[in-house]
């Protein structure tokens, strides 16, 4: 789950770490109120939305007037912004975030995430912050400082250190140690996967975060109902948004072939196959080992919600869950949410034959499928490939 830029920046300054004076508007009638309560005569307007790229998009601007600001939020307010980070459609821009401008003195990168490998929290540093971090690390990885925090210890003095002599900020060490720690306790505390501060920069009254960037863990979610409370769901594709409602694990992709899977390395496999057929996935979804007939007949509704789709391979492996059962939600479903394209079904595992009778029985037209090679081709013909 996305946090915005504003509520990354409310989460920071509880725990210590300095932000920009900011005010969040939602239309332009705000601006004049925001800018007075702000004070100066120039602001920063920057769009809100659940990707990056804003800057080189035109959603982050300097502007030396009250309308200036005005025309920015009537520009962008209730629009679409389209960035090299959203897909082709973009992303809704339903706030802005106006700040106090900053004398920059320098710009530094520094963000907190998971290394599976190591087991262990990462803090990434690096002394070129800004909007093309992505360059550093490809084109001078060198120039990116690593430091590996040990989860029984916690993050250590001598690690702050390291990185403040790292990062040339021998005499910023003290004000940099305690962001450092602060960011730590806030990326354990709330479960976080990713906490990025990009530009962290330096100015003549110290350290602070010009921009933040948080990613929560879904599956610590339940713990913290702050975290779940800030979630904008007009960010997020409606479809997966649906799909995670009804805990169905969803990702929406290019092609037009739909899959229904039980288990993500069976979906895996799936969506392989119908490539190698020449054939190209609409989407991944997998209803869990556990699926009910209910969670079927949601991820259809899912599935015929997305207008590219002309084909749908159903794959249900029968291990804990019955496929009598599965084949009966599948029939029910199809009745039920009016699919209006073919469906291939290909069942295995417990009461599998059971399953079959069901499907042939049902008066559904439906497509039989022998085994996953079988399903995959008849699929790809169906929705009229080779």
């Amino acid at each position: 789950m996305h946090l915005h830029e504003y509520q990354a920046k409310a989460l920071l300054h509880l725990y210590g770490v300095t932000v920009p004076e900011a005010e969040v508007i939602d239309s332009a009638a705000q601006v004049v109120d925001a800018t007075q309560r702000l004070g100066g005569k120039s602001w920063v307007v920057k769009a809100q939305i659940h990707a990056g790229g804003r800057g080189k998009a035109g959603a982050v601007k300097h502007v030396a007037s009250v309308n200036e600001a005005q025309a920015m939020a009537q520009q962008l307010i209730g629009r679409s912004l389209l960035t090299a980070q959203t897909g082709p459609a973009g992303n809704p821009v339903q706030r802005l975030l106006i700040e106090r401008p900053l004398i920059i003195q320098r710009e530094l990168y520094v963000s907190l995430l998971v290394d599976r490998e190591r087991q262990r929290v990462l803090i990434m540093a690096s002394s070129h912050g800004g909007m093309d971090i992505e360059a550093v690390a490809s084109q001078t990885p060198e120039k990116i400082f690593n430091v590996f925090i040990d989860p029984v210890v916690g993050l250590q003095a001598y690690q702050c250190r390291q990185l403040a002599y790292a990062l040339s900020l021998a005499e910023q060490i003290k004000s940099f140690s305690a962001i450092l720690q602060g960011l730590y306790r806030l990326f354990i505390d709330k479960d976080l996967r990713l906490l990025e501060i990009n530009p962290l920069v330096l100015t003549p009254t110290g350290l602070l975060a010009a921009d933040a960037k948080i990613d929560c863990d879904d599956n610590g979610l339940y713990r913290h109902a702050d975290l779940v409370a800030l979630r904008d769901r007009s960010q997020e594709d409606s479809k997966e948004a649906a799909a995670d409602e009804h805990g169905l694990n969803y990702v929406s992709l290019d092609g037009d072939i739909a899959c229904m899977v039980n288990g993500a390395g069976l979906a895996m496999a799936t969506m392989d196959i119908i490539k190698l057929y020449g054939g190209a996935p609409a989407n991944f979804l997998d209803v869990g080992g556990g699926t009910t007939a209910a969670k079927v007949a949601e991820a259809f509704k899912i599935i015929v919600a997305d207008a590219k789709v002309k084909a749908i391979l159903v794959n249900i492996f029968g291990g804990i869950v019955r496929c009598d059962l599965i084949a009966q939600g599948i029939i029910d479903a199809v009745k039920q949410v009016s699919v209006r394209v073919p469906v291939v079904v290909r069942l295995e595992g417990t009461n599998a034959l059971a399953g079959r009778e069901l499907l042939a029985h049902s008066g559904v037209a439906i497509i039989a499928a022998t085994d996953l090679a079988d399903a995959a081709q008849k699929a790809v013909q169906a929705r009229g490939g080779r």
